[in-house]
């Protein structure tokens, strides 16, 4: 049996590597197991009292049920969530997170530049429903399109993509809810990585176009276009419009053409779903690294999934870049406990039963493992969902933990790339902005080869450094930039996996 991982000296458990059957004794020592445990659970290092705090990555994960003897496994029958620490040593860690970006030399990728002086790393059209009422017409508009071979003629064309939802009307005409709405309807028709737009609607819904455009006025318009279905004639009429102006976009949007620009003006979305008992200790770490090195770049890097840092925000807060920067933090924090609390829910609902099933107990086990995604650089700004990214290196974006919905804010943001870490193997890409997924151990990348684009198994399995890992990420980062498509492109993910995040009544 392969060695069990001990993460932080101060740590009451130890990660299994590989399965333990009943009886063994995985550290050699102890009471023996009770029944077979899987690779990414845990076993106790020492007896732990009953009530006593457990900890993993030298953090408090939880805290004994009951009186855990030193070898037993250690889960969700003897581990519960309690009190984590909320007092918060603002900007505690700062200095040694501005030591900790490395200085490094400019780096290039082959990108789209816009006009506005942003850098794309994929040429598409967008169409836009502004409302569900039109979300048919514009998926059948961009299937007639993509069916007609139309877009064989276009090289430098990535492809016509249809952003349909479920809201835009029966919902209040300001607040959060419209708010999120029309960021992520504006930052999809105006992303770098789009080279015109179309926005659809009904023309009688809340989400109207004409609001929407005056309050964005002078940004985008040179690729902004709009009609609606009552105006244009009905469906049929509408889905013919749609795809004359495609044709007509088409030559102008062609022109693009990829040449040498700085990474520095990449946004990447650090993402997690479907974790398990390893994430914590190869991908996210890994891919921490590889944050680091893009914001050594003068890139920038964002972490989002505000439930999932739950319990590990306090490490964030200590290399807060001000006081003021720490506050939106904090007041996204009570935000969501006030928001669950009055759904009838709560912060602590999670993981979930595929998370738990890899060895996962606790929300703050979770959150301290997907915290590590965003490295050990300062956190310069802390963003509204759907805001657009003002300020490079590392920032947060509140969002919810599911993951359509977070990558919907994240792409609305100006993220160009996103790199997703799962260890259960998640069915996820996204679009205009592609997915580089990434597994977390061995057995994930073998079964689900179509799906993974890179294997952090091997941290474990072949002694590869988190260093050397991170490296391979952000090479990955580059390359799928500058054009290489990822496996979820392959596939044809991206469509159904944008969701803007609904809240408020729906009247």
């Amino acid at each position: 049996m392969s060695e069990p991982i001990v993460l932080d000296d101060a740590d009451d458990v130890a990660i299994l590597t590989t399965k333990a059957a009943e009886g063994d004794r995985p550290l050699g020592r102890g009471t023996p197991l009770a029944a077979p445990v899987q690779p990414g659970h845990k076993v106790a290092r020492r007896t732990i009292a009953r009530g006593a705090p457990i900890r993993k990555f030298g953090q408090v994960i939880g805290y004994a049920t009951e009186e855990v003897p030193e070898g037993a496994h250690v889960h969700s029958h003897n581990c519960a969530i309690g009190a984590h620490d909320q007092d918060y040593a603002i900007g505690a860690d700062l200095e040694a997170a501005r030591a900790a970006i490395p200085d490094l030399p400019p780096r290039t990728f082959e990108g789209y530049a816009r006009e506005d002086g942003r850098v794309g790393t994929r040429n598409m059209i967008a169409l836009c429903a502004t409302v569900n009422c039109s979300a048919t017409v514009i998926r059948q508009a961009a299937d007639e399109i993509t069916r007609s071979g139309m877009l064989a003629d276009y090289p430098n064309v990535d492809g016509v993509v249809a952003f349909a939802h479920g809201t835009g009307c029966g919902m209040a005409s300001e607040g959060p809810g419209w708010e999120n709405l029309q960021r992520v309807l504006w930052g999809h028709a105006t992303h770098p990585n789009v080279g015109a737009a179309i926005f659809v609607g009904l023309g009688c819904e809340v989400m109207q176009i004409a609001r929407m455009r005056q309050m964005f006025e002078g940004t985008g318009k040179e690729r902004f276009h709009g009609l609606t279905i009552q105006d244009t004639g009905g469906t049929h009429a509408t889905v013919a419009r749609i795809v004359e102006e495609v044709r007509a976009l088409l030559p102008e949007v062609d022109k693009a053409r990829r040449t040498p620009q700085p990474l520095s003006a990449l946004t990447v979305a650090l993402q997690c779903g479907g974790s398990d008992g390893y994430s914590g200790i190869t991908a996210n770490p890994a891919l921490g690294r590889a944050a680091d090195l893009l914001v050594g770049l003068g890139g920038t890097a964002m972490l989002a999934e505000t439930p999932e840092i739950y319990g590990a925000e306090q490490l964030l807060l200590r290399r807060a870049e001000s006081p003021q920067v720490a506050e939106r933090l904090i007041e996204r924090i009570r935000w969501w406990e006030r928001y669950t609390e009055m759904n009838g829910g709560s912060m602590d609902n999670n993981p979930s039963p595929g998370n738990k099933a890899g060895g996962l107990t606790t929300i703050l086990e979770k959150s301290l493992g997907a915290a590590a995604k965003g490295g050990s650089t300062p956190l310069r700004d802390v963003l509204a969902y759907g805001e657009k990214v003002k300020t490079p290196g590392f920032v947060f974006m509140d969002t919810p933990g599911y993951d359509p919905v977070s990558v919907t804010g994240q792409i609305a943001g100006g993220a160009q790339v996103v790199v997703f870490t799962t260890g259960r193997g998640s069915a996820f890409g996204s679009k205009p902005a592609p997915t580089i997924k990434v597994a977390t151990n061995d057995r994930l990348f073998a079964a689900m080869p179509d799906d993974m684009d890179i294997n952090c198994g091997d941290i474990v399995s072949g002694g590869v450094s988190l260093d050397d890992k991170g490296a391979e990420i952000l090479e990955a980062i580059v390359e799928t930039a500058s054009g290489r498509r990822t496996k979820s492109e392959d596939l044809g993910l991206g469509d159904y996996e944008f969701v803007p995040w609904q809240i408020g009544a729906v009247m």
